[in-house]
């Protein structure tokens, strides 16, 4: 069962978080399902994303003296951090670079303030490491819903919350993203040449004509973007249809809009984003305008031959496989 109990999270605040009930001295074997290396030292700089057991298990006693590790299983690595479950209540995520982990949790808690959906709850970071409590639900593009469509607006809703957002309130706690369309098209080309082989010959022309064509004008004012909302991000409970929670802000950015927009076209397909878009304009205060909805195509084929790199190369199989499979409502 979960009590509440405060929980500094380092750096920034001493709020109320919810751990196990159960804190006692631990004597429980810690069970790893994706056996890692010996222990190593905790540098400010990891050269690698490797996460020891035994690290999770220091970092969680200095802050939860006494809480009972009996299972860590690893979920995954992205290109900056790899995450870890921790008795299926808590994630524990390094960052490769230490500094993140701090600001990605203050981040969290302003994000928490403004998003209608439910992200992770900070407990604490420290030193790379950032422990939250694990959100409800399974991500949607390994468990897709019955109705799709019921998704619609609860996104729109987090996107209109999000893009709204004074560029003021979040300097500081994000980047700002502002790479050129013209380079997003290049990095696509580079995709295209290592996949080529892969895709469908009826795929082939759409795509040579896309990366053939110049890409859009930059946008001139940029928003507070999620920066990375592929369904990977999204939580959702398929008994109900309904979204659970958005994870990974660690790309946050303030950005173009239509990087969120597009991902969404991306994995949702023309018929839920023309929903999205409809309540994310005429509902929530976002802009959707044929320049938007442009650019938002534009990056949906930039990352959907990404994400098949990707797939293809050193991530996850599934990434190429539903790449491959969105590659005709994507370039249709």
């Amino acid at each position: 069962m979960i009590s509440p109990l405060a929980v500094p999270v380092s750096g920034y605040s001493t709020l109320p978080r919810l751990l196990s009930a159960s804190f006692r001295p631990s004597t429980s074997t810690v069970t790893l399902l994706d056996p890692m290396p010996a222990v190593l030292p905790m540098p400010a700089r990891r050269s690698s994303m490797t996460l020891v057991v035994s690290e999770v298990r220091t970092v969680l006693a200095r802050h939860l003296p006494g809480y009972d590790v009996r299972s860590v299983t690893r979920l995954g690595a992205g290109l900056g951090n790899v995450a870890y479950d921790v008795n299926g209540e808590l994630v524990v995520r390094a960052a490769q670079d230490a500094g993140d982990a701090e600001r990605e949790a203050a981040l969290l808690e302003f994000v928490a303030r403004v998003s209608p959906l439910p992200v992770p709850e900070p407990v604490f970071a420290d030193g790379g490491f950032l422990a939250y409590r694990r959100l409800p639900g399974a991500p949607l593009n390994r468990h897709p819903v019955a109705r799709p469509a019921a998704l619609a607006v609860p996104l729109a809703q987090l996107l209109g919350a999000l893009h709204t957002v004074p560029v003021a309130d979040v300097t500081g706690l994000v980047d700002v993203d502002d790479e050129p369309p013209a380079s997003w098209l290049d990095e696509a080309a580079s995709s295209y040449r290592e996949v080529a082989a892969a895709v469908p010959d009826t795929m082939k022309p759409r795509i040579e004509a896309f990366l053939e064509a110049p890409a859009p004008r930059p946008l001139v004012e940029p928003a507070f973007c999620h920066n990375d909302l592929g369904t990977e991000h999204v939580l959702v409970d398929t008994g109900v249809n309904a979204v659970t929670g958005v994870i990974d802000w660690s790309d946050a950015a303030i950005a173009d809009p239509a990087h969120d927009l597009g991902r969404l076209l991306r994995d949702l397909g023309p018929d839920v984003f023309a929903a999205i878009a409809d309540s994310y304009a005429g509902r929530y205060g976002g802009r959707f305008d044929d320049e938007v909805r442009r650019r938002a195509v534009f990056y949906a084929r930039c990352t959907v031959l990404e994400d098949i790199a990707y797939g293809l190369g050193d991530g996850p199989e599934h990434y190429a496989r539903l790449g491959l499979e969105h590659l005709g409502w994507t370039f249709g």
